[in-house]
């Protein structure tokens, strides 16, 4: 089975994940999309997440009803802080039975060369890239690499440091969340403060 591994804070995951992870499990050749929760992201600050249990939650509700997709907490039970390239590692020893790709934004993509081990993993699995406005330049050595896939999505503009500073300010942002996210986040007061 080829795996699309969707990394992310999902702090909080909202339609914009949603949209993303489906169309991706929906129009290109992976079986399935694994949400991966990550515990700390090494370029965000840790104050501002919600306990990793707590996202692992919301992601489970989320998708709840789509069942290409799949919520992930194997990043809890690795050292930190972790790098993509050992949760590859990880799962390629415990999975040896399934290929493994990367979905990210093509803003990721401008950067991918600053990843730990980037070309390790480019020799190794695929990278599947959806559009996203953003500012600098694809390194030519990714410009038409065979690995390299880009994806026809739907450009979502949406954040989750949006949400969050909307929440705290007592806006409706009720559109912007799958339904059993939002009552989650209701239930838990949770951005409020």
């Amino acid at each position: 089975m080829n795996i699309g591994l969707y990394f992310g804070t999902f702090n909080p995951i909202h339609i914009g994940h949603l949209v993303i992870a489906n169309h991706m499990a929906e129009y290109s050749n992976l079986d399935q999309v694994w949400l991966v929760v990550t515990p700390l992201n090494p370029f965000k600050k840790k104050a501002s997440l919600l306990d990793n249990n707590h996202r692992y939650q919301m992601v489970v509700r989320a998708i709840e009803d789509y069942p290409k997709l799949k919520a992930s907490d194997i990043e809890f039970k690795l050292p930190q802080p972790n790098y993509t390239i050992n949760t590859l590692i990880y799962l390629q020893e415990k999975y040896p039975e399934h290929e493994f790709s990367i979905i990210m934004g093509e803003d990721n993509l401008k950067s991918f060369h600053k990843w730990k081990n980037y070309n390790v993993i480019l020799e190794n699995h695929h990278l599947y890239v959806y559009p996203r406005i953003s500012n600098g330049v694809i390194e030519t050595q990714f410009e038409g690499h065979e690995k390299i896939h880009f994806i026809d999505s739907p450009i979502m503009e949406i954040s989750s440091t949006f949400i969050r500073g909307s929440i705290k300010n007592g806006k409706n942002i009720r559109p912007l969340l799958p339904e059993h996210v939002w009552q989650y986040l209701d239930e838990m007061n949770f951005y409020k403060k």
